[in-house]
């Protein structure tokens, strides 16, 4: 089962007035650091917690549908199932009507069952899930202490530019503020 980005998210955790506020920086001379750092940070809390943060459209390919008929999805929080195509080894594309889906994004990791499940043979990587995944589309779906943990380490990015060296781990204090929102691992 593969996770492909689609679609990124339209804004940051935290936007860069507001990043440029906590870091006490006026003028616009170090912008683009600070929003490059800001999308590294949100990168970095979302493979700590894997968890999506900001609303982002993501595709799940696998060959074969699971044989208890129940796909675990790879990502969350789930949105919205967007749609399930099947390829089959003919190239011919189906697209599963709505209302044999059914997704329990609130489980986690979420479920999604189709009814009956797509029949084989199927070509490789046959099964197309699309769906948007995030805690919401603004800044202030993303809970406080993940949005913190982002801020967090931008500043100790900023603030010690060129001085670390080896491995970079998330801080403990950041790693803190994560922990409470870790997925287990499929």
């Amino acid at each position: 089962m593969t996770p492909i980005l689609v679609e990124g998210p339209a804004v940051e955790p935290v936007s860069l007035p507001e990043m440029k506020l906590h870091l006490r920086v006026d003028g616009d001379a170090e912008d683009e650091l600070i929003g490059g750092l800001v999308t590294a940070a949100r990168l970095t809390v979302e493979a700590a917690s894997r968890r999506v943060l900001v609303s982002q459209r993501w595709r799940v390919v696998l060959d074969r549908w699971p044989e208890n008929g129940t796909l675990m999805l790879p990502l969350s929080p789930i949105i919205a199932v967007e749609n399930v195509s099947v390829r089959d080894s003919s190239g011919t594309e189906t697209e599963i009507a709505p209302d044999r889906i059914e997704a329990d994004t609130l489980s986690d990791p979420p479920r999604l069952a189709v009814l009956p499940p797509p029949q084989s043979p199927l070509a490789r990587n046959g099964i197309a899930v699309t769906v948007r995944a995030g805690f919401g589309p603004a800044p202030e779906d993303v809970p406080a202490t993940l949005r913190l943990a982002v801020r967090m380490l931008v500043a100790r990015w900023f603030e010690n530019r060129g001085d670390m060296t080896g491995e970079q781990t998330l801080p403990p204090e950041a790693l803190a503020l994560v922990a409470p929102f870790r997925r287990a691992r499929l």
